[in-house]
């Protein structure tokens, strides 16, 4: 059976403790994630997970100062993580966008500091670099080893008191523990019941880097982020693990609703969850997931609806797949 955990559970990699649930802000408009971070705060979450390329920083930083204003938590009762985005992917690059994202938190310093991924993009000022035609502009002299390096300045300056990777494959991890000084804290990428990437967790156990699940519910607005983007959608899946029929025999069988079994069933498994939501009300509710505790038999179940690389969403397709010239491509094509 699963440890007793408690929504002020983390998971620990040497001296950072990460808490286990944490709200995800992917896709959170600046003019809605000012509400979602203040009801996550009054709910009792301590983990906000953002990124530069999400272009809500601001919002959160605003949200931040005022709940600390207000008493409501101080600084270091939270975790803020965020993220090096694909233009910032060279050493030399890394503290100015650090240090713009810092300015934008309003912060000193975050709790972890995130590769996005390790494919570089051109910077050219934007987010999304692309040629006359609508092609991505692909750094392809992207080197993961230097980069590193410039990560680690990062903590030796105290402006993130952990550094991990985000969307890295099991080889690329290799190469950054093989080379580094300061090794990952953390591996953040896409998990959830039909892609459970149980090698790649079990390797980062081994080797004392936590996992956090990004999309722990699916992304049930994946295909509409890349139509606003403008990148093509063909073979995007389509999944859905909160309509799973076995997901909705277990949320009755505990009266919870299928995101909380999906979360618990995450957190039995031992890694962190970042569900996104602007809804008060869920946000609450991927909170309660600390009453009830999946049996040994559901969470067998459960593990087998794992469909290795066909459950993965995020990957041959979409974003991922205009990523797919670069060297540094960590998915399967």
């Amino acid at each position: 059976m699963a440890p007793k955990l408690t929504p002020l559970s983390v998971i620990n990699s040497g001296t950072m403790k990460m808490p286990v649930i944490g709200l995800g802000t992917w896709q959170s408009h600046e003019r809605e994630i000012g509400t979602a971070v203040a009801a996550a705060i009054d709910a009792g979450y301590k983990h906000i997970d953002t990124a530069y390329i999400y272009l809500n920083e601001e919002a959160i930083g605003n949200t931040l100062q005022k709940a600390f204003k207000d008493g409501k938590v101080k600084r270091e009762d939270l975790f803020i993580t965020t993220k090096l985005p694909n233009v910032g992917n060279r050493a030399e690059e890394v503290e100015t966008f650090l240090k713009e994202s810092l300015e934008y938190l309003q912060l000193d310093y975050v709790d972890l500091y995130l590769i996005h991924s390790p494919v570089g993009f051109v910077n050219d000022g934007t987010i999304l670099p692309r040629d006359e035609s609508g092609t991505l502009l692909l750094d392809l002299d992207t080197d993961i080893i230097q980069l590193w390096k410039g990560m680690e300045a990062q903590v030796d300056a105290g402006r993130a008191k952990n550094i991990g990777l985000s969307n890295f494959n099991m080889n690329q991890i290799k190469r950054i523990l093989d080379n580094c000084r300061i090794p990952p804290a953390n591996l953040q990428v896409e998990l959830h019941i039909y892609f459970q990437q149980n090698e790649l967790v079990s390797f980062c156990k081994e080797n004392g880097i936590t996992v956090c699940a990004y999309a722990p519910l699916g992304s049930p607005n994946l295909i509409q982020f890349n139509e606003r983007i403008g990148i093509p959608t063909n073979g995007i899946k389509n999944l859905s693990p909160m309509a799973d029929p076995l997901v909705l025999e277990i949320a009755k069988k505990y009266n919870k609703t299928p995101s909380q079994v999906l979360l618990r069933f995450l957190i039995q498994y031992g890694v962190a969850v970042i569900p996104k939501s602007i809804n008060p009300e869920r946000i609450k509710q991927n909170l309660d997931i600390f009453n009830f505790e999946l049996s040994d038999e559901e969470f067998k179940q459960i593990r087998g609806l794992d469909r290795g690389e066909e459950g993965r969403m995020f990957g041959a397709t979409g974003i991922f797949a205009a990523m797919s010239k670069h060297p540094e491509y960590p998915f399967p094509k």
